[in-house]
């Protein structure tokens, strides 16, 4: 599922209907992939200085591994997948006259489709990890299509922030027409830009690079944490190839039930996005004598209303309008300790100091190249993951329901979605994730229970189909991915299982984190009261 981080909506939707589109190929561990991992281990990972990536420390390595660009033809062409590492410390941060066993490689996604997960390996770094840093060899890499791995492209970089924008909760049929023929238009540039390549770029292509990159690095078998959508391709794995895992880590697991990829899962991501955005408002309105923008949630709301029109009426800056402030509340749907400074910039905006909104909300010129090719990537395995509605009318009918209860992202959901009833490659038949008893080793599934852009229904389901699978819920919270962050009985199911294999009962649960600390205008923290 989408990254906050991009800065079209995230993916979205609920189906009533869909039309039936041929399968693009077989969604099995093709004999390909025997050739292609063979042919990695043989030549390994040649890493060295991270060259072409500026002001990294000196203990991050990059290498490239070469992967076939189809399955089908393991010996026809071939792309390379930007690879970077750590290594282990082997340096216990509790006792330093220890000395930790390394335990092999821990291969991190952060999902996306389109998010580089090539910065991973700093994350050894913070406190929260180095104790899994001093075990494993920490592992990140751009997926094919992704920054300096093949990367694909569906318009001119210079074109693709396009604001200020509108952004109609109950947009009128004039404004649908022309939304319609965007993504016409996008769809056509996938094409042309991409060429008969486009159709490679899918979820189950994911899994087998991810093979690959495991015999590349030496791994008998495969230690994995995937996040957000990066628990489905680890899915995909875990089924198409169960005797090759050691251990995987899904954070914010998705819903892989076949009927839902992508057009359901992303109408249910919409439904869950409204009910993070009054979780926000709510906490607004508790901190009203630090924000003043309204004692309870709808009264936060019609201060955000208020915002938008006069947005519409006059962009701040001349670069952030209705679209550009949705876009980055819609990260505080994301990630909690979002919430102050968005509250800050709004409650700012309205006493006429739109500083901090532009700050936050206006597009960054010089990051246009890396959103295009995110967004182009994130569009490329959607469409080619599974079958869309190929007619307007079920996405206008669907979606129409549900923004009478759910406004906040619907229709921004289905805008960034709408290319892949036009697409113009052949489609694949997603895989029926499920694994039996005793094909696969334990795997961990962590879950926020209010997680919106991965609903926690997902992590439900994961969690039936991969059989001997544990889930440790966070209650009452609502981060997107919470492996690593601040929660600590979270993090000690983590490093129990990444570092002793050891798990809690089929589920376990951890109280919420804090809720974020409010700032006064004097830079004072407010008081905290704990998570509901």
């Amino acid at each position: 599922m989408r990254a906050a981080v991009l800065y079209s909506a995230t993916g979205a939707l609920l189906l009533t209907t869909l039309s039936a589109v041929p399968a693009g190929g077989t969604p099995n561990a093709v004999p390909g992939v025997v050739i292609a991992a063979e042919r990695a281990a043989a030549e390994g990972v040649d890493f060295g200085a991270c060259t072409d990536v500026p002001d990294l420390p000196g203990s991050m390595e990059c290498g490239k591994v070469g992967v076939p660009l189809d399955y089908a033809r393991p010996n026809g062409r071939q792309i390379e997948l930007a690879v970077s590492r750590v290594r282990a410390t082997h340096r216990d941060p509790h006792n330093s006259k220890r000395r930790v066993p390394r335990q092999g490689a821990l291969v991190f996604n952060p999902g996306g489709p389109g998010a580089s997960g090539l910065y991973f390996p700093l994350i050894g770094m913070i406190p929260e990890w180095k104790r899994i840093g001093a075990a494993y060899d920490l592992v990140g890499y751009d997926p094919r299509g992704v920054g300096r791995s093949a990367p694909l492209s569906c318009e001119d970089p210079k074109t693709f922030f396009k604001g200020p924008a509108p952004s109609p909760t109950h947009p009128s049929e004039t404004y649908k027409r022309q939304r319609v023929a965007r993504a016409k238009a996008y769809a056509r540039g996938c094409a042309q830009r991409a060429g008969d390549a486009l159709r490679h770029y899918h979820s189950l292509n994911n899994a087998r690079d991810l093979d690959v990159l495991r015999a590349a690095l030496g791994e008998e078998r495969l230690t994995f944490m995937g996040a957000s959508y990066g628990t489905y391709f680890g899915a995909l794995y875990a089924t198409l190839f169960p005797s090759h895992v050691r251990r995987m880590v899904f954070d914010a697991a998705v819903n892989p039930d076949p009927a839902q990829i992508w057009y359901r899962n992303n109408l249910d991501q919409s439904a869950a996005f409204e009910s993070r955005w009054e979780d926000f408002r709510e906490w607004v309105a508790r901190h009203d004598r630090v924000y003043r923008l309204g004692g309870t949630s709808q009264a936060v709301l019609r201060s955000y209303e208020r915002a938008r029109a006069k947005l519409a009426a006059e962009p701040a800056g001349g670069k952030v309008g209705p679209a550009q402030l949705q876009g980055t509340f819609l990260q505080a749907g994301y990630y909690d300790d979002y919430w102050p400074s968005r509250a800050e910039a709004l409650s700012a905006y309205l006493e006429g100091d739109p500083k901090l909104l532009i700050a936050l909300a206006a597009p960054p010129r010089e990051a246009a190249a890396e959103a295009e090719n995110a967004n182009a990537v994130y569009t490329a395995v959607e469409c080619n993951d599974g079958p869309w509605p190929t007619d307007f009318r079920v996405w206008d009918r669907d979606n129409t329901r549900l923004a009478r209860v759910a406004p906040f992202e619907t229709w921004d959901n289905v805008w960034a979605n709408l290319p892949c009833a036009y697409w113009r490659a052949p489609r694949q038949q997603p895989l029926d994730v499920r694994t039996g008893p005793g094909e696969l080793p334990p795997t961990l599934i962590l879950a926020a229970e209010r997680d919106a852009a991965a609903p926690y229904d997902g992590a439900l389901e994961m969690h039936r189909r991969l059989t001997g699978s544990v889930l440790v819920t966070e209650r009452d919270a609502g981060t997107h991915g919470i492996a690593g962050g601040p929660n600590r009985c979270v993090n000690g199911h983590l490093e129990a299982y990444l570092l002793e294999g050891r798990l809690p009962a089929r589920r376990a649960a951890c109280a919420p984190h804090a809720e974020p600390r409010p700032a006064d205008r004097a830079g004072k923290a407010a008081a905290v009261r704990p998570a509901r």
